[in-house]
């Protein structure tokens, strides 16, 4: 990935689409915004403590950043699931569209936002049919589709064909961090299949999850072939990344943002 710093907000761009001209995006890391500890100070999450005037100023900072609307940006109550929107546009008079985990548009100038401390960003574009997506996958997005969903989002709205996604995997909690206990090797398990080499055994008998190949996974068995991953562990990176698991669940929320450049811009 490459990083960004231009005396704004500090963010990444991966670098597939470094030189796209139809797509903007960028995840943005903690620096660079007005929020006080233990948020700072680029949060983006308003129910985690902080002031809602903070995190509207850390939007407005990461919107000007990549030269998009915020005015038009659309986003969703997060809920863990693999429940995934087609955005218009805004719903009038609140603030997320939806319970969901992941969207898809092909309308041009309209940003979709999702907020992560450890969970995986995952961004679509089809330049083909000129759509993008994103999606949230913790351990159960990952276990019940967020990926592969929001591929069939694009799918059956813009008929969008999986060979010609290009995905992208974000920076999330690593495998070397993320401890799972037996609930969620079992759901590992029923998901992929009993030969997936996700879980890794320490020697204690302790499991650990790949989130990043689970992902990378389910979108190859989706038929995506032109995958990304930036592979950087949130829990070792509290200097640049909120982590819920590494900071003890008093933390902030970084953001994704991914929009289709307007004709005219």
């Amino acid at each position: 990935m490459q990083r960004v710093e231009n005396g704004g907000p500090v963010f990444y761009r991966f670098e597939q689409w470094r030189d796209a001209d139809e797509v903007k995006h960028g995840v943005f890391t903690r620096l660079g915004g007005v929020s006080r500890a233990p948020w700072a100070s680029l949060n983006v999450g308003g129910t985690v403590g902080d002031t809602l005037d903070a995190v509207k100023e850390n939007l407005r900072r990461i919107y000007a950043a990549l030269h998009v609307d915020g005015e038009r940006a659309c986003t969703v109550w997060q809920v863990h699931s693999a429940d995934a929107v087609v955005v218009t546009g805004q719903t009038p008079g609140r603030r997320w569209l939806a319970r969901a985990d992941g969207m898809v548009t092909d309308v041009p100038g309209v940003p979709l936002t999702m907020r992560f401390a450890d969970c995986v960003p995952i961004l679509f574009f089809d330049p083909v049919r000129r759509a993008i997506g994103i999606a949230h996958a913790g351990w159960r997005g990952t276990v019940s589709g967020a990926a592969a969903s929001t591929l069939r989002a694009m799918q059956a709205a813009f008929g969008s064909h999986p060979a010609d996604v290009q995905a992208a995997i974000g920076p999330s909690i690593g495998p070397a961090h993320y401890q799972v206990g037996p609930e969620v090797v079992a759901a590992v398990e029923a998901a992929f299949g009993p030969d997936h080499g996700l879980i890794r055994r320490a020697n204690d008998g302790s499991a650990y999850l790949d989130l990043w190949a689970a992902n990378r996974l389910a979108l190859e068995r989706a038929g995506v072939r032109q995958i990304e991953a930036a592979e950087m562990c949130t829990a070792s990176r509290v200097d640049e990344f909120f982590s819920h698991r590494a900071e003890h669940g008093k933390t902030g929320r970084f953001c994704a943002v991914i929009s289709l450049r307007e004709r005219s811009q």
